[in-house]
């Protein structure tokens, strides 16, 4: 009878690389928001994603001529599903932070990794353990906190029930999207992942931004720049993180992405930060503590 394998310690090298990074993807993808934000609402959000997906699908397709990787992969269907629900996730979350304090819409789209754990056990068969569990739940009341709804405060306005509907929204989107990316990671190269998110994109929003879209002005074409790459830089570390980690570890230890958020809007947009937050974003960064600690 064979012996048990001894559980691998939280620090092995995988691990390692994993967290280090989502928490790199939460950097970057907390630099993308404030570049939309700093578009100030004159951007159509269909034309900010639209933008972004040409500039990825340039960066991309430089990467994959490097690798000398084929663009097409081997599980077309799955990666065009990925790529629909991350163009449906990106429009959402965009559309939040258009019309939300940024704080308050990244914290909404961290509400996915509670939708991850559930579908990665649903769809992968992946177990929750209870340190993960624990993590999520930890999460979510510092996302309580931050968000400061008025039954809690007694005094905050709560956020507009439809900005907040699409934000959760998109937090659904993307948890379906890290689910499926955790599938094909075991497949597929990181850079054919990446491709098919801009590729869907692109025929996705081309149709609003043809009715309604605006011509850039000025600054906005560095901030609509920074956009792409941090989405590009954000999206290759998240999936390096998922290839290495399970669905509802990588997701919790993103949570992080709140603490950043939410010092970039009192750091760049005078947004207020009051101790409600403070203490939401200590538990966050507990909880993201916690899923680092967490054994594979």
């Amino acid at each position: 009878m064979a012996e048990p394998q001894n559980p691998q310690p939280w620090w092995n090298r995988e691990s390692v690389r994993g967290s280090r990074a989502l928490i790199l993807s939460s950097l970057a993808f907390s630099l993308m928001t404030v570049c939309v934000k700093q578009l100030n609402s004159r951007l159509p959000v269909a034309e900010i994603v639209l933008c972004r997906a040409l500039i990825s699908i340039v960066l991309t397709a430089v990467g994959l001529c490097l690798a000398g990787v084929s663009p097409w992969g081997h599980r077309r269907g799955l990666l065009v599903a990925r790529g629909v629900l991350g163009s449906l996730a990106l429009l959402c979350f965009f559309e939040a932070i258009d019309q939300l304090p940024l704080a308050s819409a990244t914290v909404l789209q961290y509400t996915y990794p509670t939708f991850t754990a559930v579908a990665a056990l649903l769809l992968l068969g992946e177990p929750l353990r209870r340190r993960i569990s624990a993590a999520v739940l930890l999460g979510w009341i510092g996302v309580t906190l931050v968000v400061q709804p008025q039954w809690l405060t007694g005094t905050a306005q709560p956020a507009q029930l439809i900005p907040a509907l699409i934000g959760i929204g998109g937090a659904l989107m993307t948890a379906l999207a890290y689910v499926s990316v955790r599938r094909l990671s075991q497949t597929e190269h990181p850079l054919v992942i990446i491709l098919y998110f801009p590729m869907i994109s692109v025929p996705l929003t081309l149709p609003w931004v043809l009715h309604q879209g605006v011509w850039l002005q000025g600054i906005e074409w560095f901030w609509l720049l920074g956009v792409g790459v941090m989405t590009q830089l954000g999206q290759i570390w998240v999936t390096e993180g998922l290839r290495c980690l399970p669905a509802a570890r990588a997701t919790s230890i993103n949570y992080v992405q709140v603490v950043f958020a939410t010092g970039w809007g009192w750091l760049w947009f005078a947004e207020s930060i009051n101790s409600w937050q403070v203490g939401g974003g200590m538990l966050v960064l507990a909880a993201t503590l916690i899923s680092l600690s967490a054994r594979r």
